[in-house]
């Protein structure tokens, strides 16, 4: 567990830059080195970029979603690197997903230098002129310090072919010197640029592949590659993204590859991409990137831009049975008194009902009870008719709610920081319960909110106009390299 710990951003500077002005932000971080003077210019308030690195620190410990200040977690040290052909041959369409979302695509690729490489938005289909005019004026020192013979690329398409974003890198090389550009409309009309520069000391990432079946039905042999709270992350992720069309899939020697920041004592460990391959041939059948919102919480999209979050915050139990949700329900009837005299007739008792607000998971005694996203715990103990509660509240101005518990995480307590997936509870019967289930909801500046509700949309669950940029980014930089 930890406590109020502020997370570091994994660039070193970050520059917005707008038509007509600059917006400027300097973040010089204690202990680490600034990129050169011709690269001092990144780290913005979304520059949490993914990063490669070669050795690792892996948690084994049970508890590793709890974080607490004297680093008391078991660790133990593996070292693992990215496949060296990562970023060599990329060219094609990255749409792993069909045409699950026709309103936001990504197209991906590593597009030849030409003499007019400073018309990219142009030789890309982009016929908007003011945008093409802005890139001219902002790539010119850019494509002086390329690093190979074509530009890898990542755009993001909406409906009617409208631009989202456009993310561009100086070369198939993730070091030092590497630059990630990524271009974005503004809601002034004009465009913004986020410049980011990755540096060595940084590179907190790396690939892991493991067996598609393993991940599906045998999570026990992933525990000692992943830590606890990424292995049920990791199977709900796997699962929401397996191509139904394919079932046969856990059958072959398919695999998931994963790019995975195993953390410290600061940060917590994340999955930042997930796809299932066919190893012999290459294709990458689905895919999931994690994309980090500083206003509220992060989430997983889909190549395609689907957001796959509202399953991970009505996923509280790995084992689940919907026994009762949002409606009216039975309560306690009272009996009208019999009118006075000797022939009066005794009235029938009244049935009253209330509304039953929250859902209910049925399950034995003890099942495990997960946190759904990343929170801090704001009530931990007996509240009335919810029996044994925690509450915990995210960014955002959202909370959820776990009762009936028969008991408690021993280690958790009010204040701490959890992550998602930890075990933070299990399953009971407390307080005004009529059996064994896990009472949860999901509340949004304290209204109930019916998280499958239909016509329930949630900035939680959608791709919101800041996002496609960190998902073009993290998509360019982490997906699998495309065969020619």
């Amino acid at each position: 567990m930890k406590k109020n710990v502020d997370e570091r951003p994994l660039f070193l500077k970050g520059v917005i830059k707008v038509i007509g002005f600059t917006l400027v932000g300097l973040i010089q971080l204690p202990g680490l080195e600034l990129v050169s003077s011709a690269l001092a210019q990144t780290t913005s308030q979304n520059s949490k970029a993914p990063q490669v690195k070669q050795k690792v620190v892996v948690q084994n410990n049970k508890q590793a979603g709890l974080k607490v200040n004297s680093g008391s977690l078991n660790q133990s040290s593996k070292s693992m690197s990215l496949n060296p052909e990562l970023f060599k041959r990329i060219e094609g369409v990255y749409s792993s997903e069909g045409n699950s979302n026709l309103d936001y695509r990504v197209q991906r690729g590593c597009l030849r230098r030409s003499y007019n490489e400073e018309n990219l938005p142009e030789n890309l289909g982009l016929n908007d002129r003011n945008l093409n005019e802005f890139f001219k004026s902002q790539t010119k020192g850019f494509f002086d310090r390329m690093r190979s013979n074509c530009i890898p690329y990542a755009l993001a398409l909406g409906s009617r072919n409208r631009f989202e974003s456009l993310s561009i890198m100086n070369g198939p090389i993730q070091d030092a010197k590497t630059e990630i550009w990524t271009f974005t409309p503004s809601a002034a009309g004009s465009f913004l640029i986020q410049q980011d520069y990755l540096k060595d000391e940084s590179k907190r990432f790396t690939e892991i592949q493991l067996p598609l079946s393993d991940v599906l039905y045998d999570p026990k042999k992933v525990g000692d590659k992943l830590p606890v709270e990424l292995i049920w992350e990791l199977n709900s992720v796997i699962k929401q993204i397996y191509p139904e069309e394919n079932s046969a899939l856990e059958n072959t020697n398919s695999i998931v590859r994963l790019i995975v920041d195993f953390g410290d004592k600061e940060r917590w460990a994340q999955i930042w991409a997930a796809e299932i391959i066919d190893p012999a041939s290459g294709e990458v059948f689905s895919s999931a990137f994690w994309v980090e919102r500083r206003d509220i919480p992060g989430g997983f999209y889909t190549a395609s831009g689907e957001s796959i979050e509202r399953t991970f915050w009505t996923n509280p139990l790995s084992y689940r049975r919907i026994s009762r949700g949002v409606g009216s329900v039975r309560a306690s009837s009272k009996k009208v008194a019999p009118s006075k005299g000797a022939n009066a007739a005794v009235a029938a008792p009244k049935q009253r009902y209330r509304t039953h607000m929250g859902i209910d998971y049925s399950a034995p005694i003890g099942t495990p009870i997960f946190s759904v996203a990343t929170g801090k715990v704001v009530h931990l103990g007996f509240s009335g008719a919810f029996g044994n509660l925690i509450i915990l509240e995210h960014p955002g101005n959202y909370r959820t709610y776990y009762a009936h518990l028969s008991n408690y995480n021993a280690e958790l307590e009010v204040g701490n920081e959890v992550r998602r997936g930890l075990e933070i509870g299990y399953v009971g019967s407390t307080g005004r319960s009529t059996g064994p289930h896990l009472h949860f909801e999901l509340r949004k500046d304290g209204v109930y909110v019916d998280p499958y509700g239909a016509k329930t949309e949630l900035d939680l669950w959608n791709m919101r106009d800041s996002d496609s940029g960190l998902l073009t980014r993290e998509i360019l930089l982490l997906g699998t390299p495309l065969k020619n």
